[in-house]
């Protein structure tokens, strides 16, 4: 066959796409870029037209995806998704059907979760699905911290007032860092980068890790249960799965200390939005703000019941997006894809279901 066709969902932001661009382009790919959620459509145009081919597509519509995937019978080797599209079943038969030229063989995730995808499906229908696990978490460490930093020292609250016009004095002072117990849910890349920087701030930070052993900085604990009972903080580092969806509902968020914060930059499903709305409500309950980057529903189907809390940070699943960890993540995504496309699996990750 001749040269694998690549489909980019959504490239790489900004100047980052040119530099993604050239490593497929260099792995000899052919590629085809979605300009949905590119900025400037006529520049890529301009700067990439002799070199790619160009479609326009909503890819969360999964009819729009399935026709665009399809592409006339003719089909792709590869997708590539940034921003989590959902890639389901019923898609996933479309895309490997074997009346294509090119029936779908790699999906690649620039980024960490793969919760998007139908694991089970891609499994049965030949299809590999390769990551970049790492890649952010500094980025997704330094975020939550700064989440952290916000609202032990209730800055949302103090900028609105001023904003307002209004000189507003603490009703009491707040605690440093170093009187805290940070509790990290989830001990890998992340977790244990976040637990080194919370550490050097002077904070004491316990875990939680599927092994039930910590890293150090953070003191092993051996259940939820404890972690919750004895944390000032408690920031969710987990992936998505069937053991760890709902894992924060009512009962969970009940057992925390009077005053304590929650921090979720890990996936929506991880935490009952509901439960934690009624609870931000409720003058009376013992968790007192919460941050959250991720969401149950995103993007065109955002929608959350934490909307207009005041005790409640939301921000748009922007925990990794800075220059250093977008960079690798698309550049290793595009190593990955290569390499299983040219049958050499060796040393790339690969997530079964």
């Amino acid at each position: 066959m001749d040269t694998a066709r690549i489909l980019l969902l959504d490239a790489a932001p900004g100047e980052l796409m040119a530099r993604e661009l050239d490593r497929l382009l260099g792995h000899g790919l052919e590629v085809t870029l979605n300009l949905r959620r590119v900025a400037d459509h006529a520049g890529a145009r301009d700067a990439w037209g002799d070199r790619v081919e160009f479609t326009d597509f909503d890819a969360f519509d999964e009819s729009a995806l399935t026709a665009a995937t399809v592409h006339g019978a003719q089909g792709y080797d590869a997708l590539k998704s940034r921003a989590g599209v959902p890639l389901r079943a019923g898609f996933l038969a479309a895309a490997t059907d074997p009346a294509l030229v090119r029936p779908l063989r790699v999906i690649g995730r620039a980024g960490a979760g793969t919760d998007h995808v139908d694991l089970p499906a891609a499994a049965r229908h030949g299809v590999t699905v390769t990551h970049t696990p790492g890649s952010n978490a500094g980025a997704v460490a330094e975020f939550a911290l700064a989440q952290l930093l916000a609202l032990t020292r209730d800055l949302p609250a103090h900028n609105a007032t001023a904003h307002r016009g209004v000189w507003r004095a603490p009703a009491a002072p707040a605690a440093q860092l170093s009187e805290l117990t940070l509790g990290i849910v989830g001990l890998g890349r992340t977790g244990s980068a976040l637990a080194g920087r919370a550490a050097a701030l002077g904070m004491d930070v316990q875990g939680l890790s599927r092994q039930h052993r910590a890293r150090e900085p953070a003191r092993p604990v051996r259940s939820l249960t404890a972690l919750l009972t004895t944390s000032d903080v408690v920031s969710l580092h987990l992936p998505l799965t069937a053991a760890t969806r709902g894992m924060i509902g009512r009962a969970e968020l009940a057992l925390m200390r009077p005053g304590s914060i929650l921090l979720n930059t890990a996936r929506g499903g991880i935490v009952d939005e509901q439960a934690l709305a009624d609870a931000l409500r409720d003058p009376g309950h013992p968790l007192a703000a919460a941050a959250v980057d991720t969401f149950a529903h995103e993007h065109a189907a955002f929608e959350s019941a934490l909307a207009g809390l005041p005790n409640a940070l939301l921000t748009p699943h922007v925990a990794g997006m800075t220059r250093s960890a977008m960079s690798t993540a698309a550049l290793h995504c595009a190593d990955h894809i290569a390499a299983l496309l040219g049958d050499r699996p060796d040393g790339i990750p690969v997530v079964s279901a």
